[in-house]
């Protein structure tokens, strides 16, 4: 079915307007999400029916960021359930989506794990979708909570390696709340830091071609009252070369078994600048987005985006003749080489930081005990 929109806020204010949320309306549940692609103009609530619905929201990334999608995924399979629809059918489109971010499938499995279960108890259908219901909504609380945790772990790994505070810290794409269940994962760490008096600046990266810093880590950090200034991504390298960078923060869709970081395209050439200019290059991912059953950075499957997020400028507010309905910047014809990520090997990275605690230096045996720690805690 068709998404629906509805305004969010009076007169363009901004609101507390979640991320995404259950709501159970008389003509059925459905699943509400923060429209991201029309951030910061406005924010708008896409109202997803069923689970082809949510693929698209995925796929246009209305909805983004790895944690955020993992939250999805299960909200999607419960809303399949919930539905009437067919719940594997459901869960293979959603896991498909989009396939560099891991936490997507691991929550879409975890729901249809729980609804599984519950058939096989003889609940019925009913009983089975509140099971998906309720694990979503657990997934949603225990990422909550992770983003708390890992926000400590970093700023105390920041007072470790950079004592003194006045921290500058530069970031890439969006890490913040509109990622998480939470206050988000890299821009937690800064986040905690302003909070604490000790964020000098943060220094927002654009991240090209969809501007995801610009457009919604700048509105994460305006509304947070946080010191911060936007800069082209190729200017990265001016603002090293200046002195300007205490530490680079970034979050991360897939960590390889060897540490290996698949995180949005430019994240590896900041990793680059950072080792070359002495600055710790830190991940902050839940322990989730490791994936084990992934070697290493090469078997990663990195997205490939259309060819016209390059060669046009969209805006919410503009709609023009362009193939992707935006403003075109290049010849007609032009080809576009657009991957959604790339991967930083581990000797580029200072730590990883989960809530489970700090990796650092990074190795396939500190990753493992890492996440069989993280095992025996759920356990």
């Amino acid at each position: 079915m068709a998404d629906q929109y509805a305004q969010s806020g009076e007169d363009g204010r901004p609101t507390d307007t979640p991320a995404i949320r259950w709501d159970e309306p008389p003509e059925g549940p459905v699943l509400v999400l923060l429209d991201q692609t029309r951030l910061p103009a406005e924010e708008v609530e896409l109202v997803c029916t069923d689970a082809s619905a949510l693929v698209e929201a995925i796929r246009s990334l209305a909805v983004r960021g790895a944690p955020l999608l993992g939250i999805a995924g299960a909200y999607g399979v419960a809303l399949a359930a919930a539905r009437g629809f067919d719940v594997d059918e459901a869960a293979i489109a959603l896991a498909g989506a989009r396939p560099t971010a891991v936490n997507l499938s691991l929550g879409v499995r975890r729901a249809q794990a729980a609804h599984r279960a519950a058939l096989a108890e003889g609940g019925g259908a009913e009983r089975a979708a509140g099971a998906a219901l309720a694990a979503a909504r657990r997934l949603h609380q225990e990422d909550a909570e992770a983003s708390a945790r890992m926000a400590a772990h970093g700023l105390a790994l920041l007072d470790e390696l950079l004592p003194g505070g006045g921290h500058r810290i530069l970031t890439h794409c969006n890490t913040g709340a509109l990622v998480s269940g939470g206050e988000g994962t890299a821009f937690a760490v800064a986040l905690a830091a302003h909070r604490d008096g000790r964020l000098r600046r943060l220094w927002v990266d654009e991240t090209r071609p969809l501007l995801q810093g610009a457009r919604l880590t700048a509105y994460e950090a305006a509304r947070n009252g946080m010191a911060y200034t936007l800069l082209t991504d190729n200017a990265a390298g001016s603002l090293f070369a200046a002195g300007e960078v205490d530490a680079v923060l970034i979050g991360a869709d897939r960590i390889a078994a060897d540490g290996s970081v698949a995180n949005k395209v430019g994240s590896y050439p900041l990793a680059v600048l950072a080792r070359y200019h002495h600055v710790p290059f830190i991940v902050v991912a839940p322990v989730t987005t490791v994936d084990p059953d992934t070697p290493d950075g090469a078997s990663i499957e990195v997205e490939q985006r259309p060819g016209f997020e390059v060669t046009e400028i969209t805006s919410p507010q503009v709609t023009v003749s362009g193939a992707g309905g935006g403003i075109p910047v290049a010849p007609l014809g032009t080809q576009a080489y657009n991957p959604a990520f790339d991967v930083t090997p581990p000797e580029l990275v200072t730590a990883i930081v989960t809530e489970e605690g700090a990796v650092s230096p990074v190795t396939a045996e500190a990753l493992a005990e890492l996440c069989d720690r993280s095992r025996q805690v759920t356990i």
